[in-house]
Formats: C-alpha cells, sequence, structure tokens
C-alpha cells in the first residue's frame, strides 16, 4: 500500500469510529486498492486513519467474517483471494434472496413503494433493449434494493445491508443476463406486469429465467 492510500478519518457525530473504517477498507478492496494477498497490519492501518487501534481491529473482524479478509494467529491479516465459485454462488444467492424478497415486498410495499419498484423494472426495460450492460447492473442493484426495503423486515434489511460489501466484491465479473436481447428485454417486460400487479410469485419466477436459474417450482429456464 502507498503512504497516501488512506486519508486521516474525522469522527463523524453519532457513528462508531469501528463503522467508518469498515467502510474505507471495505470501499478500497472493492477499487482494488487493497488487492488479493495485500497484508493489513493493525499499526499502520490505524497511523494512516489516524484513530485507535481498537476500531482497526473491529472492522478488521466483521471483513473477516464476510470472508473479505482472512487471518492466520501470529502470522497475517491480508485480503483474501475470492473463492473461485464465488461469482456463480453469489449470482444464485441473491437471485433467490431477491425471489423471498418480491414475495414480501410486492405484498407489503406502500403506493410509495410500488411505484418505485415500478419505475426501477422501467429503467431495466430501457437499459436492456439499448443492451446497456452498466445500466443493467445498475439498475438490478437499485431494483432488489428496493425490494429488501420493502419488506418492511427488519432482519431481513439488516443482515443484507452487512453483507452488502462481499456481495458487490463476488459480483464484480457480473455480466447481463441472456445474450438474446429481445428474449431478456421480454423477461423484463412480464417482469414489469408481475411487479405492476403485486404478484410476488410470478416476480420470483421471472428472475429465475433472467438469471438461469431452477424455478422454485422446478420449472428449468434453460
Amino acid at each position: 500500500m502507498a503512504d497516501n492510500d488512506f486519508a486521516p478519518l474525522t469522527p463523524r457525530e453519532g457513528a462508531a469510529l469501528g463503522d467508518d473504517v469498515y467502510a474505507v477498507l471495505g470501499e478500497a478492496i472493492l477499487r482494488g486498492t487493497l488487492r488479493p494477498g495485500d497484508r493489513l497490519r493493525d499499526v499502520e492501518l490505524a497511523s494512516r486513519l489516524g484513530v485507535s487501534r481498537t476500531p482497526v481491529r473491529e472492522a478488521l473482524q466483521r471483513l473477516e467474517r464476510l470472508g473479505l479478509v482472512e487471518v492466520a494467529a501470529n502470522r497475517y491479516t491480508r485480503v483474501k483471494e475470492p473463492h473461485p465459485d464465488a461469482y456463480p454462488h453469489t449470482t444464485e444467492f441473491m437471485t433467490y434472496v431477491a425471489g423471498d424478497a418480491a414475495i414480501l415486498g410486492l405484498a407489503r410495499a406502500t403506493p410509495e413503494q410500488h411505484a418505485d419498484l415500478i419505475g426501477a423494472v422501467d429503467a431495466l426495460v430501457d437499459c436492456s433493449e439499448r443492451d446497456d450492460g452498466l445500466g443493467i447492473l445498475g439498475g438490478t442493484t437499485a431494483f432488489y434494493q428496493l425490494l429488501i426495503r420493502a419488506t418492511a423486515n427488519h432482519v431481513f434489511i439488516t443482515i443484507m445491508r452487512e453483507a452488502g460489501l462481499a456481495i458487490q466484491r463476488n459480483l464484480q465479473a457480473w455480466t447481463p443476463p441472456n445474450e438474446d436481447v429481445e428474449l431478456r428485454t421480454a423477461r423484463y417486460r412480464r417482469l414489469r406486469e408481475a411487479v405492476v400487479a403485486r404478484d410476488g410469485r410470478a416476480a420470483e419466477s421471472i428472475l429465475m429465467e433472467l438469471n438461469h436459474l431452477p424455478s422454485p417450482c422446478g420449472d428449468d429456464p434453460r
């Protein structure tokens, strides 16, 4: 790591320093500033961030639990190499999570949340028609986040927020579903119809199709 990678943190009122350190280190891992194999020394990081070692250790422990950092006692703490199956496994995980969120969220969404969900799918239809891969990625992320918030389930929301960094890192190799633009766009249009109708089961099934996963009913979209 270069000496100027991290600027000293400015304490925020009401915020825990450990959370701020966690956010800084997590973002550095996502950006690639901290690469797999890079050593993470708490004394050095504390000095660069202008904090004590305690919040640094707290942040490193959280990152270890998420699989972004690995620790060998009395040997090293370093950025962990992603598991070879991290991408397909995380894609599968997030699709099923989003399916569950659709079932809960579409039934519970307030009128304002419902309108936001429809708008998010409209954006996905538009990006798919233009074959805008980055737009589909950003739109999918926004749609999933809206679904999860619409569940109004505190445990669901908290767990997914905590896992966010690991999910983002594991999905960095993401590509738009379905090379056939017309087929993919047709599926997004069907997803819109399901969202408008608040049909969570239909939305769940279409999300499985979009990501080439078997539906809970056993149908194989491939």
